[in-house]
């Protein structure tokens, strides 16, 4: 691989994620990390699967024309991939920042919203819809990144319960937002109004967003009654 290392951007349980640049233009390796409790062997092959998922879904998603990052080198045998690097600052940044007005903050949810949409269109949930992933240009669109525990689905639970996962992190993380899931929700209907009905998939019909949006107050629902 010829990737060119810049600054360290994130370290976790999972991966290290490096900046840099990769045959001249810029770019994210992300680096597996192994399990140290795991048997090495089971290790290695969880591994492996996870990263050759996220490639074939990163693939999937650029061929189908959304704005997500590229594909640009994979060695899965040593757990290594790189990424095209998308410009941008993370959600939590931009949602914290106390220069942006409200109307800056709410077309950045809004778009965050049509953004989620899109991935669910293509039958992809994502899997950990955090704030930590979703960069914000400077016009404030929205794109999607970190698809390591992303899949292909049809169950409407799971979209239901992937919009569930940022509406906590949203009430949790940032209260003073004003209607900060109400934008985000709003973005994700508008994107299918403007679009039309999802067309099917090879493994067949994909959750319309009213459906899916049912399934998230059934869930918001089922979290009060049992928490």
């Amino acid at each position: 691989m010829v990737f060119q290392e810049g600054e360290r951007l994130h370290l976790g349980a999972e991966a290290e994620v490096w900046a840099g640049h990769w045959m001249g233009r810029p770019a994210v390796r992300k680096q597996r990390r192994a399990r140290s409790w795991r048997h090495p062997d089971l290790d290695h092959r969880l591994g492996h699967r996870r990263m050759m998922s996220e490639a074939r879904l990163m693939v999937r998603m650029h061929r189908a024309g959304l704005q997500v990052p590229a594909l640009l080198d994979l060695d899965p045998a040593e757990g290594v991939m790189v990424m095209e690097r998308i410009p941008g600052r993370p959600l939590i940044e931009v949602l914290r920042d106390a220069s942006m007005s409200s109307g800056q903050l709410q077309y950045a949810l809004q778009s965050t919203g049509a953004a989620i949409r899109n991935v669910h269109r293509l039958a992809i949930t994502h899997g950990d819809l955090s704030t930590n992933n979703v960069l914000i240009d400077d016009q404030g669109n929205a794109t999607l990144i970190d698809f390591g525990l992303a899949v292909i689905d049809y169950e409407v639970e799971r979209f239901g319960i992937d919009l569930h996962v940022i509406d906590e992190i949203l009430g949790a993380s940032h209260p003073g937002v004003e209607n900060a899931i109400e934008h985000l929700l709003n973005g994700y209907a508008a994107e299918e109004e403007r679009q039309g009905p999802p067309a099917d998939q090879t493994g067949g019909a994909v959750p319309t967003s009213v459906e899916v949006l049912e399934r998230l107050e059934n869930v918001r629902t089922r979290v009060r009654y049992h928490g």
